[in-house]
């Protein structure tokens, strides 16, 4: 599957944005997906995963109760709601997938990602 990351920008300290993730070349719902980002020097750091159905989600602990994953699988998209933003939330924010069928921990694991988007800066000024 191929994934297209976007809806990044400036946003203001204590604000929000929504990214999307667009799929496209398999069945949408066959996959977990997950949210990644990744600053300068760092390792990409875990955010959010969500399952085939959307049913069951799971957050890092840096993001949890301000973030919100979600999918529709109609559209083929998922989203990340993010509040309350940060200057530490300035990333570039990666989609990725696991197999096809896989479990939800395909994607809440860095090494068993199948396939990432290509990234999408999030600039968060104080």
């Amino acid at each position: 599957v191929q994934l297209q990351a976007s809806g990044g920008g400036l946003v203001q300290a204590g604000g929000s944005l929504t990214l999307s993730c667009a799929a496209s070349g398999r069945t949408f719902s066959d996959y977990a997906i997950g949210w990644y980002r990744q600053v300068p020097g760092k390792e990409r750091e875990f955010l959010a995963a969500i399952s085939w159905t959307g049913g069951s989600t799971y957050y890092g602990d840096s993001v949890r109760g301000r973030f919100t994953i979600t999918r529709d699988n109609a559209k083929s998209t998922s989203y990340l709601q993010m509040n309350s933003l940060k200057p530490e939330d300035t990333a570039v924010y990666y989609c990725a997938a696991g197999s096809p069928d896989g479990p939800i921990i395909e994607v809440i694991r860095i090494e068993s990602v199948g396939s990432w988007g290509q990234g999408t800066l999030v600039t968060v000024s104080s």
